[in-house]
């Protein structure tokens, strides 16, 4: 008799879509389908990718969400080293941030970061995101609500950079990730890595590149849960190349950025099917490795008329279907005593039908 083992087939899929992870969902669904929902991936023709640690890659702040989150190459001294941890020697002088995002649909996003120059040639950034959905509506076979689950995810972030020479700077970036879904399953830790650079073409013009979310991915066992029954799941975070440019205008007034972003995802999909062992049928299970590809456009501007005040438009998603998130916002600047401090506003439109997004900072020049 001859035995059967389990078989891998790789195929790449190209898509074109993305989203945060919507919080209404079907409203019949058992504990076990709950929990499948929260750690597997159906991929059928015309589902929406999904890929591990989707709220880190929204933005960070109201700045770069209002400029479309194009700020891979923006060295001129405003833009978070979370886009690029080479862009840490660029902060014009300490400061602390805070961000709250008001979002539909039951989400909520919280961003803080701290930021300081290390003189006379280096720069460092630690931060945090937290997300979370809440509401979660939880049935039984039946139909009959059974409890309110929420999820809870973090990104713990420390960006390095230094200038390797008067035109180039380099920077590494560590994230710690932390996700938490169910009560009854032990919340996952991982690491990502990121690399990036920028270089100084000319005095109005930089250009910059990173490499993202390295090594990172949630490892999930659900033994705990289901005993012999569970198994250990993989969701790997998409690694991500992204390159762009920034402009400032001869005024200093104006700035202009655009940044490409090319992202790959492994997924793995398990099947089951019966096949002939001998005479006997005998159930299988197949694993299917698949590569999820997907490319977006990004862009964003900024007119600052004056140093206290600051208006910001972009536009994120553009060659993604469907996924066109475009933004605005704009700044006000207030000295405080010794302070200086900014607020920012940004107005989003969510792609997907997801509604709108409000999002708030509060930043304070050290």
């Amino acid at each position: 008799m001859m035995g059967m083992k389990e078989r891998k087939k790789e195929r790449t899929i190209k898509v074109n879509q993305w989203l945060i992870a919507d919080s209404r969902q079907p409203k019949a669904y058992s504990m076990r389908q709950l929990i499948f929902f929260l750690l597997t991936l159906v991929l059928v023709p015309g589902a929406y990718a999904q890929s591990a640690g989707a709220f880190s890659r929204v933005g960070f702040g109201a700045r770069g969400i209002a400029m479309g989150g194009a700020l891979v190459a923006d060295a001129f001294g405003d833009a978070s080293p979370y886009y690029n941890p080479s862009l840490a020697p660029f902060m014009a002088q300490q400061n602390i941030s805070a961000s709250a995002a008001f979002m539909t649909l039951d989400r909520e996003l919280q961003y803080l970061q701290f930021a300081t120059p290390l003189k006379p040639r280096a720069g460092l950034a630690a931060g945090l995101i937290h997300a979370g959905v809440s509401n979660i509506d939880g049935r039984d076979n039946s139909g009959y609500h059974t409890a309110d689950y929420s999820t809870d995810e973090f990104a713990l972030f420390l960006a390095f950079g230094v200038q390797a020479s008067q035109r180039v700077a380099l920077g590494l970036g560590f994230t710690f990730f932390r996700a938490d879904y169910f009560e009854g399953l032990t919340p996952v830790n991982s690491i990502g890595l990121d690399v990036g650079f920028n270089v100084r073409v000319t005095e109005h013009l930089r250009v910059g590149f990173t490499l993202d979310d390295l090594l990172a991915r949630y490892e999930w066992d659900t033994s705990s849960i289901y005993g012999d029954d569970g198994r250990t799941t993989t969701d790997y975070f998409p690694s991500r190349i992204r390159v762009g440019a920034a402009y400032q205008l001869m005024n200093g007034q104006t700035r202009l950025t655009a940044e490409y972003e090319s992202r790959a995802s492994r997924r793995e999909v398990r099947t089951r099917d019966v096949v002939l062992s001998g005479d006997l049928p005998r159930q299988v299970e197949l694993t299917d490795d698949l590569t999820l590809q997907e490319n977006r456009l990004r862009f964003g501007a900024e007119y600052r008329p004056m140093d206290i005040f600051a208006v910001r438009a972009g536009l994120d998603g553009v060659g993604v279907t469907g996924g066109l998130r475009p933004s605005a916002g704009f700044m006000v600047e207030q000295g405080l005593g010794e302070l200086v401090v900014r607020g920012a506003y940004t107005f989003v439109l969510e792609p997907y039908a997801l509604g709108t997004m409000h999002l708030i900072t509060l930043r304070v020049l050290l």
